[in-house]
């Protein structure tokens, strides 16, 4: 028992008796004191007292590790799932490699998308459009994912069956497992970190299985919901095509995304839509919303081009296409049209629009608006797409859905797509990558700078020369390079239609047996589809035609030396065997002569359009294979602040030299030969700058502001205008009284949002009707007065049109040509004088002329006779006429009871008209005012016979073709300032100097009033009259004193109220004039404050603004008793009664 008793927790009894020890030692404490830093001799560290010796030991209790459980089936199967996807990412790489190998090229693929969305109600353009987003993020070669969701739903239906099976069976697998063998647990046992990451994994697996099922809740519901909203019936409007028509729109590119177009156009309010030249979007797209049935339903397609050859011509092959009458595809310029109540597809250009939006702003009778060729950024293009922003959105609140197509070849979307101010939520944007055929592009290795129409010249010779059949484009800058170019090509190629084939033959035989002679070159075959890219050479192409440059022999056939060096400008013989068909192609030109460009060229000769920028774009010149692009073009340039205009040649934008190329591509592969290196081509700026930057913009502020628009600045224009030109704008409006003035007093900040907000007046909404500038419907506005309205609209007609008259400045091609060009303007001339009379018709000047010529020209019917004899413009005398009856309707129903009519007969106006109008022209163009140059301004020679304006520092001139060449008066007014070799007015027309301060007060700055004569009353307008000197504007000419109202202020009360009580103002008081108890005088007295009755009076005419007789009858309107007391307090208490009988004494 004792040694079982000792046994029994041994160690846990013995450790307390060590502890009962240590604790009875530690029971006595030792206490030491000694002094702060004293040492204790004999005390170290084996000293009991200070340390102890042992220290109680803790001992080391183990514990028993836990045993991990095996694992279950179910974490066992996902702990599986993962390794095998680790190995198959580990294989990824590998497999991705030998993917892509055989994968096709990204440019293959932007152009593909998958077929199995078809039908199904997915977008086609929303993937189309993600899968070009994801290719422009990123640039790098696109990999294909081999585990991005594959097979997911079979995998998550699976998992479930799995979950069921092992939920039922999990507590006896945990019952087996628990009762299992050691040697079992050994066997499954994994390392310690394995299950943490396991779990991990799993936990991430389920979280993004969760987020899987949401997704397709997600995407399941958005798919009902489209099917809900996409349930309705698909039209389908069939259209009887020619076989060969079908056949060629198959080939157009746009044909194979008209799903991915119509798509977008129907769920989206606006679509932008970008295709190459040549791609078929100005044709195809109005025929694709036709047969979608957009013009079935009461609705019109409306197409806006900006030029009107371009609403011509399009019109005209759609209309071909679709195999419909001109009744039902029509067009709309501003003087023509053949639009019906039949019309489904209307091309207009964008003014008609803009003016149809002035009638109707939301535009109700159409169903769809397309903007073509938007990239031109012209100016009405720019308001339409500002102005149509706002309508399609109020069309669709209002359940007249309406869509907006912008389209365009180059187009800088960033304008449309991030401005926010246009559109809120970025339109979809559309690519059309491919153009119908390919074009190759060939720079010059030199660029010419002056002379380029001489090289474009030496560039046709070799294309036609050397190269296969096919027509020729020629892009140059204005009407007389386009002139002059055709008369050396028909030189050195001439056409003779009537020739005949012997004639051919023989001359054939002639040439050949004298190039026996000299030297036998030949040609070679060039065969285009596989012409080289790189660009050619010019030597290497006179090398290819077998020319050496040291070659002197002459008369070869072959010579392409034709002025090869700028310095030689002699031209080269005829060469009838390879004749040319030249044609020019201009805006000026004759609509009879643009339309031979369309047709085919003769047999046997090649078809050569030389043309301005207006071939630039929407023409399809049928056969067109090679371009050869100047690189240039000619633009109105306008000065800010001085408004001179001025015609400048500049390099054209790379998106402008990109849409002349693409004219070689439309109806076959072609070849654009640019006359200027690479390198400048890189120095071109991107886009071309849009035309609202740079012009006055005064006429779109009118028409805005008769649209209601108030704060011009806020309106969403794509690229917005100055803020120089709008400020500019509104005040030459509120000059011509088109819109209020602004208050001149309150604070600063007011006042300037004022400024820049002012309202329109019925004055500006009469002037908006007429489609004119501002300044021209000032003087139509005014046109009522001694029958001048006649004489008006057609002055204002001839200014609009401009270039009424022939240029025959032009170089001749011959002596017999120079000739007959002489003596037509001689003949020229002496019409003019003849036009500008004499007297007071000569002071008319051009205006004068304008008149005249017109006159003269409906006089014997407008024929084209009558033209070519005098030197007019047979299209220009056509348009003024249609403008003229436009003006006349325009006038009449803005002034129901003017009844202008157009009289062929029109007689010449009287003297005292041709005054009127004179100071009608003065009212309209009233900043445009030129003073002759005086004795003590003349700093330069030249100056001598310059006028100065009260914008330009240096003088202007004159031109010596102006009626007023030989008079020059003290002061005219002009048309415009055109700068040339010198600056030089245009519309040219004497005024007087005492009219300007009475016509124009808003331009001058008036003195004092003059003592003498003291300012009196006039009964006819019932004011106060005074004389003042003046001066005008900025630039402080002196001119007369003359007869004014006498200005506003405190003053005209005071001298109002002296005539009030002389009886002047009203003769019924006359009588009471002698009994006043004061002097009338006693008003402008300085102490006139000392005597109440002046006071009174005063102040009784101050509260109701009374200063003239026709404020004061409006307020005896309002009260019959008013100044009766005020006036009762100048006479007498006896005459009261008589005075009260008469009052108000009107």
């Amino acid at each position: 028992m004792g040694r079982l008793r000792q046994k029994y927790n041994w160690k846990g009894r013995q450790q307390s008796t060590s502890v009962q020890k240590a604790a009875g030692d530690r029971q006595t404490d030792v206490q030491v004191e000694i002094q702060d830093g004293a040492v204790l001799k004999g005390v170290d560290d084996c000293n009991v007292l200070v340390l102890p010796a042992t220290r109680t030991k803790k001992q080391k209790v183990e514990r028993p590790v836990p045993k991990k459980k095996a694992l279950t089936k179910k974490q066992r199967k996902n702990l599986e799932k993962v390794l095998e996807q680790k190995e198959k990412k580990s294989h990824r790489a590998e497999i991705l490699s030998k993917l892509a190998e055989v994968q096709l090229p990204e440019s293959e693929l932007k152009l593909l998308y998958t077929t199995s969305k078809l039908g199904t109600g997915d977008k086609l353009y929303q993937a189309k459009a993600s899968v070009n987003e994801d290719q422009e993020e990123d640039s790098s070669t696109v990999k294909i994912s081999s585990l991005s969701g594959a097979n997911r739903k079979r995998r998550r239906a699976v998992d479930d069956d799995d979950d069921d099976d092992e939920e039922k069976s999990e507590s006896s697998e945990e019952e087996d497992s628990e009762g299992s063998d050691s040697s079992e647990e050994d066997e499954v046992k994994p390392p310690e970190e394995e299950p943490t990451e396991e779990q991990q994994v799993l936990t991430e697996e389920v979280k993004q299985k969760e987020m899987d099922v949401k997704e397709e809740k997600k995407e399941d519901v958005k798919e009902e919901t489209h099917k809900k909203e996409d349930c309705k019936p698909a039209v389908f409007i069939p259209v009887d095509r020619l076989p060969e028509i079908q056949e060629a729109r198959l080939r157009l590119p746009i044909l194979a995304e008209e799903q991915v177009i119509m798509e977008a156009v129907r769920e989206s309010e606006c679509v932008v839509l970008c295709g190459e030249t040549g791609s078929g979007k100005t044709t195809q797209v109005p025929q694709f919303l036709y047969e979608a049935g957009y013009a079935s339903s009461g609705g019109i397609i409306a197409v806006t081009e900006p030029r009107r050859v371009a609403a011509i011509s399009m019109s005209q092959r759609v209309a071909t296409e679709m195999n419909l009458p001109s009744r039902v595809v029509s067009y709309q310029i501003r003087y023509e049209g053949n639009v019906t109540e039949d019309t489904k597809i209307k091309f207009m250009t964008d003014g008609v629009l803009l003016k149809e939006i002035q009638k109707d702003f939301l535009l109700q009778k159409y169903s769809v608006v397309i903007i073509d060729e938007a990239h031109e950024r012209s100016v009405y293009t720019d308001i339409l797409i500002g102005l149509l922003s706002r309508i399609v959105p109020l069309r669709n609140k209002k359940g007249l859905p309406m869509k907006l197509i912008i389209m365009s070849a180059t187009l800088r979307v960033e304008d449309f797509t991030e401005n926010k101010r246009l559109f809120r939520s970025p339109p979809p944007v559309i690519k059309v990558e491919a153009r119908q055929f390919a074009v190759t592009v060939h720079f010059n290795k030199r660029t010419q700078m002056e002379n380029y129409t001489g090289e474009a010249f030496r560039k046709i010779c070799k294309i036609h020369r050397m190269l296969p059949p096919g027509g020729i484009l020629v892009f140059l800058t204005g009407q007389a390079e386009v002139h002059s170019v055709c008369r050396r090509l028909r030189k050195a190629f001439p056409y003779r239609p009537n020739r005949e084939h012997t004639d051919l033959m023989e001359t054939d035989n002639l040439k050949t047996s004298k190039r026996a002679k000299k030297k036998n070159v030949s040609l070679p075959r060039i065969n285009l589809d596989s012409y080289s890219v790189l660009p050619v050479d010019e030597g290497d192409e006179d090398r290819q035609a077998g020319i050496d440059e040291d070659d002197d022999d002459e008369g070869s056939d072959l010579e392409l030396e034709l002025g090869d060096h700028p310095e030689s400008d002699q031209e080269e013989k005829a060469d009838p065997s390879i004749p040319l068909y030249v044609l020019p192609l201009y805006s000026l030109l004759a609509p009879e002569l643009q339309a031979k460009v369309f047709r085919p060229p003769p047999a046997g000769a090649r078809l050569c359009v030389v043309a301005t920028n207006v071939a630039e774009t929407s023409l399809t010149i049928p056969g067109v294979k090679y371009v050869v692009d100047c690189g240039r073009v000619k633009k109105r340039f306008y000065d800010r602040v001085t408004g001179v205009s001025a015609f400048k040649v500049t390099w054209i934008s790379q998106a402008s030299a990109n849409q002349r190329a693409g004219r070689a591509g439309r109806t076959e592969p072609g070849h654009c030969y640019r006359l200027y290196s690479s390198a400048v081509f890189g120095d071109f700026c991107l886009f071309s700058e849009a035309e609202i930057t740079r012009r006055p913009v005064d006429d779109l502020v009118l028409q805005m502001k008769d649209l209601n628009i108030e704060k011009v600045v806020n309106f969403p224009f794509p690229t917005p205008p100055s803020s120089e030109a709008l400020i500019a704008a509104e005040q030459l409006l509120i000059s011509l009284a088109a819109l209020e003035e602004p208050p001149r007093h309150g604070r600063l900040g007011e006042m300037e949002r004022a400024r820049l907000s002012c309202p329109i007046t019925p004055l500006g909404r009469a002037m908006a009707a007429f489609p004119v500038a501002p300044r021209y419907a000032k003087m139509l506005a005014l046109g009522r007065q001694q029958g001048c309205m006649p004489y008006v609209i057609t002055i204002v007609a001839a200014m609009t049109v401009r270039e009424i008259f022939e240029d025959y400045d032009r170089p001749a091609g011959s002596e017999e040509e120079s000739t007959k060009m002489a003596g037509k303007k001689a003949r020229s001339v002496q019409m003019r004088r003849l036009w500008a009379g004499q007297g007071q018709s000569l002071q008319l000047g051009d205006l004068m002329v304008l008149l005249g010529a017109v006159g003269a020209c409906e006089f014997a019917g407008c024929t084209r006779q009558f033209c070519e004899e005098n030197g007019l413009r047979f299209k220009a005398m056509l348009e003024i006429r249609r403008l003229r009856g436009q003006l006349t309707n325009a006038v009449n129903a803005v002034c129901s009871d003017a009844g202008v009519y157009m009289d062929d007969k029109m007689a010449p106006p009287t003297e005292s008209q041709v005054t009127f109008l004179r100071q009608i022209v003065l009212a309209g163009l009233g900043d445009h005012i030129a003073r002759r140059v005086q004795a003590e301004e003349l700093l330069d020679p030249k100056w001598r016979n310059g006028y100065k304006t009260s914008l330009l520092d240096d003088p202007v001139f004159i031109h010596p073709s102006s009626a007023l060449n030989k008079t020059l008066p003290e002061f005219v007014v002009y048309q415009e300032v055109m700068e040339t070799t010198k600056m030089y007015m245009r519309g040219v027309c004497a005024v007087q100097a005492e009219w300007i301060p009475r016509l124009l007060p808003q331009y001058c700055h008036f003195s004092v009033p003059e003592e003498s004569p003291a300012p009196w009353y006039c009964p006819l307008s019932g004011r106060v009259k005074c004389r003042q000197q003046s001066t005008f504007f900025r630039v402080s000419w002196k001119l007369p004193a003359v007869e004014m109202d006498y200005p506003e202020g405190l003053e005209r009360y005071k001298l109002f109220a002296k005539f009030f009580l002389e009886g002047q103002v009203c003769p019924k008081i006359q009588q009471f004039s002698t009994c006043l108890l004061s002097s009338p005088a006693t008003m402008l007295k300085t102490w006139a404050k000392l005597q109440p009755r002046t006071e009174v009076l005063l102040s009784a005419l101050a509260s109701e603004k009374v200063d003239n007789r026709k404020a004061l009858e409006a307020a005896w309107k309002k009260n019959q008793k008013y100044l009766m007391s005020a006036y009762c307090q100048w006479i007498p208490e006896s005459l009261h009664a008589k005075v009260s009988k008469i009052w108000p004494p009107i």
